[in-house]
Formats: C-alpha cells, sequence, structure tokens
C-alpha cells in the first residue's frame, strides 16, 4: 500500500467511527471524537519528517475512556458518560492522557463505558451511560460489552483505534477485553496514574491498555506506566519503569511454574474446556502447571463483604474530591448527593425505563461514613487478597504466576490486592450455543469471545506480559472468529489516502 500518514490514519479512524457507532448496528463504542484530531495529526507527521518519531506511539491515534481527562480547550467532555458533567472543566490532562501526549500519540476520542464506570448501580446493564447509550459486543448482535470500559473494548475490537485505555476498580478492564476478543493488562495499582481519572477507589483503582495484540499493550503500558507527583500511589513503584517491549519473547514459559486455583475457575462448560486445553498448550511450551494450586483462604474470599464497604466509602469520598478540584461544573453538582439529585431531576436522559431506572450504589455510598468498620474492612481486603491470598498461593505452590478463566471469579482477588492481571483470548463460545433474550442486551450468545487470564504479584507486569506474549504466539486465538459482518467498518486506509 506504500507510505501513509497520521493525517491518513485519523481520516480512516474517524470514517469507520462514523459507520457503525450511530449508524448500521450502531454500537455506541465511541462518546465524541478529538475535534483537533486532524490538526495534531498533520502537527505530528511534519516533526516526524522533521526530528524523526518521538516514539513507536508517535502519530498513532488511541482512545481513551471516558472518565480520563482531557485538555478542556482541546474540545472534548470528560463526564464518565453522565450529563452531570457535561462542560465540566477539568484542570489538566490526566497524567495517563499527558504521558500519552508526550509520546506523540493522538488522543482520537472519548470511549464509552458503563457510567461512572459502572457505579451508579450493579444492576444496570454493562455499557449503558446517559451520553453513550447502550454500548453492544461486535461479536453478536446486541450481544453483553461487559464493562465497565465498554466502549474501549468495542472500539478496539474491531478497529476505531489502533489501541484505547480502560480504567479497573474490579474487572473493568479485563473483562470487556475478554468479552470483545482483546488483550487487556490491568496493572498494579501505582505502576499508572490516577490523577485526573473519574474515580471509584483509591485503593482499587488503575489504568491500562486494551489492545488487539500483546506488543500493542507492551507499547502503550510502558508509555502511561511510571510514577506522578499528583498520584502518590505511584512513588512506591520500582524504577526505572521497565521498557514492557523487551518481555515480547516467544519461549519465555519455558521452566515457569503456573498455578490454576481451581476453586476461582467458574462453572461455564465452554470456557472450561478451551481453558483446559491451554493447559497443554502451556505444558508444550515448557511450563510446569500445579493444578490444582488454590487460594489458602479460598472461601474466605469468595463469602467476604469487605470490598463492598471500601468501595462504598471510598466512591464517595474520592468523587467528592474529584468534583471540588473541577474548574467549572455547568450543572452545579458538587458532591455524591448533588449527583443523585441531579439523576431525580433528569430522569428522562439519566433513569431511562424500562432497563435504567436505579442508581442504587449512588444511594448506598452516600449513606456510609468513614469510620472503624471501614478501615476493618481495608485491612481484611488486603489480608485476603495479598498476604494469604494472592502472595500466600505463589509461596505456597513456588510459582511464577497463576491461570484463571478472565470470566471466572478472576478480578476480585487482584481487586482486592491491587495486583496485576493480563488477559488474552482464549476462544468463542459455540454455534450450538443458544442466544438468550436481549434485555437489552444478552451474555449468552453464540461467537461471544472469552479470555486467559495470568495474574501475579505487586509490579510482576513484566512477566506476566512475557508468558502471555508466548501463549498469544503460540494459538493466536484472536483469529478464530470474525465480528459478525455488520459490526465491522468497511473504510480502509487505501480509501482515505490522497
Amino acid at each position: 500500500m506504500g507510505h501513509f500518514t497520521s493525517v491518513d490514519l485519523v481520516k480512516a479512524y474517524v470514517a469507520r467511527i462514523l459507520e457503525v457507532n450511530h449508524q448500521g448496528p450502531s454500537l455506541h463504542a465511541v462518546i465524541e471524537t478529538n475535534p483537533q484530531g486532524l490538526a495534531q495529526a498533520s502537527a505530528l507527521d511534519a516533526e516526524r519528517k522533521l526530528t524523526g518519531k518521538r516514539t513507536a506511539l508517535h502519530g498513532i491515534p488511541i482512545l481513551v475512556k471516558d472518565n480520563i481527562a482531557t485538555l478542556h480547550e482541546e474540545g472534548m467532555n470528560t463526564t464518565a458518560g453522565s450529563f452531570a458533567l457535561l462542560g465540566s472543566v477539568v484542570p489538566r490532562d490526566a497524567g495517563v492522557a499527558a504521558k500519552l501526549r508526550a509520546a506523540g500519540a493522538i488522543i482520537l476520542g472519548k470511549a464509552s463505558l458503563s457510567e461512572w464506570s459502572h457505579f451508579r448501580a450493579g444492576e444496570l446493564p454493562p455499557g449503558f451511560s446517559g451520553r453513550g447509550g447502550q454500548g453492544l459486543n461486535p461479536y453478536f448482535p446486541r450481544g453483553d460489552p461487559a464493562g465497565s470500559s465498554s466502549g474501549s473494548g468495542i472500539s478496539t475490537a474491531i478497529g476505531l483505534a489502533a489501541g484505547s485505555l480502560g480504567t479497573e476498580t474490579d474487572g473493568s478492564i479485563i473483562f470487556p477485553s475478554s468479552r470483545n476478543n482483546l488483550v487487556g493488562i490491568k496493572p498494579t495499582v501505582g505502576l499508572t496514574s490516577r490523577a485526573g481519572v473519574i474515580p471509584i477507589s483509591s485503593h482499587q483503582d488503575t489504568v491500562g491498555p486494551m489492545c488487539r495484540s500483546v506488543a500493542d499493550a507492551a507499547i502503550i503500558l510502558s508509555v502511561i506506566a511510571g510514577p506522578d507527583p499528583l498520584d502518590n500511589y505511584t512513588v512506591i513503584q520500582p524504577e526505572p519503569v521497565p521498557d514492557f517491549t523487551k518481555a515480547l519473547q516467544k519461549h519465555a514459559l519455558k521452566g515457569v511454574r503456573l498455578g490454576v486455583p481451581r476453586l476461582f475457575q467458574g462453572s461455564d462448560v465452554n470456557i472450561l474446556a478451551a481453558f483446559n486445553a491451554s493447559l497443554e498448550i502451556m505444558k508444550e511450551l515448557g511450563a510446569t502447571i500445579v493444578d490444582s494450586a488454590d487460594f489458602p483462604d479460598a472461601d474466605e474470599i469468595l463469602a467476604s463483604q469487605n470490598e463492598t464497604t471500601v468501595l462504598s466509602v471510598d466512591f464517595k469520598v474520592d468523587i467528592n474530591n474529584y468534583l471540588a478540584n473541577l474548574i467549572e461544573v455547568p450543572t452545579g453538582v458538587k458532591n455524591l448527593a448533588d449527583l443523585i439529585t441531579f439523576n431525580t431531576q433528569h430522569a428522562d436522559i439519566e433513569l431511562i425505563p424500562p432497563y435504567y431506572t436505579s442508581q442504587s450504589q449512588f444511594t448506598a455510598s452516600q449513606a456510609t461514613e468513614v469510620n472503624a468498620s471501614y478501615f476493618e474492612a481495608l485491612a481484611i481486603d488486603e489480608d485476603l487478597g495479598r498476604t494469604r491470598g494472592i502472595d500466600a498461593t505463589l509461596q505456597k505452590f513456588n510459582l511464577d504466576a497463576l491461570l484463571l478463566p478472565t470470566n471466572a471469579f478472576t478480578s476480585t482477588p487482584a481487586a482486592i490486592a491491587g495486583y496485576p492481571v493480563i488477559t488474552v483470548p482464549l476462544g468463542f463460545q459455540p454455534d450450538t450455543v443458544i442466544p438468550e433474550p436481549a434485555t437489552p442486551i444478552t451474555a449468552v450468545a453464540p461467537g461471544l469471545p472469552f479470555g486467559i487470564s495470568f495474574m501475579g504479584t505487586a509490579f510482576s507486569e513484566f512477566k506476566l506480559i512475557s508468558y502471555a506474549f508466548a501463549y498469544e504466539q503460540r494459538t493466536h486465538n484472536r483469529l478464530g472468529r470474525l465480528a459478525y459482518p455488520a459490526a465491522m467498518p468497511k473504510t480502509q486506509l487505501r480509501h482515505v489516502m490522497g
């Protein structure tokens, strides 16, 4: 095809977004695109000609979830999908957005999401927000895209950008990555900055890449990782920040010990069949599989309600802090109580019947306070997730990492520990699966993708990426199935060049 420019890339991606976002299958993957995108691409093309590229991301269009702040003067909103924050003025780029820009990336737009990162109400369908509408999976009509980084998953799966950023508190990167046939990295809390990210919990929130390959995810993570004085959790990370692309080694599983916590494996027979087959492939690649390697405290983690306590309190504290630091909020919301009132007063656009009427998590969080029970729950979570959980299991069985199907009890142990997980494509639900009715989406349907996850201790991303890469290069599971035809944009680079 010859050489193409960043301007060509932006034109092609924007055309692809227009094809499927609100037309055709109406996937509702992107809330808005960057009005400065073409101008920025042109400037970066000129810079590349003059002085070469800054990094591998120079002039590459990336989508970011709509809870990641971008400069207000650029022309995009940062709203967590809610009309309550439309027009709000952020003080600066989020830390990760600033790092993307410094690397020469183009922030192409804001990906849709489960509103407030699925913290308005747990019973809301994943992928819905007032501003973004109902996000849909590109692998089955009206399929569940999983959340909360649903738009980041949908968009990246069908090439509406080169890659995307999501955020995770518990499952919000790895679940939509799994359900949209992607690689997703949920980093250790403190590896990537949360400054300027609309929060749920300072103890569990983290930002990571969602991409079509382990290599792409490693490139993006290398750029967004690192300390940020505006997020004190990041100052404890080991230095220097690794170049995660150096982890892309095909033989990385040779001699590695991987454990399977069977009590967390879930019950989906199709996923388990593919997962068990993958264990044989890992053995062929030189890994020792310890099966099973259950957490000493597995039953306690499964029964624990401490995470609910922590997140409910954290959200009230952290969202109030976020709102207080905005320069301007046209709707006048100043705290969580105001958000609840806003939704009630604007029910026609936020609390839409029949599926989207609830804000039960908001009201539960508003009723909390920072007290002894909260601090006790925090301490129990750390003990359950880290000391007697992931770290105890790795030590007991002398393991390098843990392996689980992504769509299982996989996100929570890592969430309460603040530890990393990487998911890579594993397979697809077979055509024999009978789809359940969409109300308004369905999580049971033929062709829906699922992933496999590698989990480790704090700041073990380099190792986890190397294992995931070795498995990906041996299997190339992502290529096993395409999105359904109407969900695949037709515009290609050649259509916009010249």
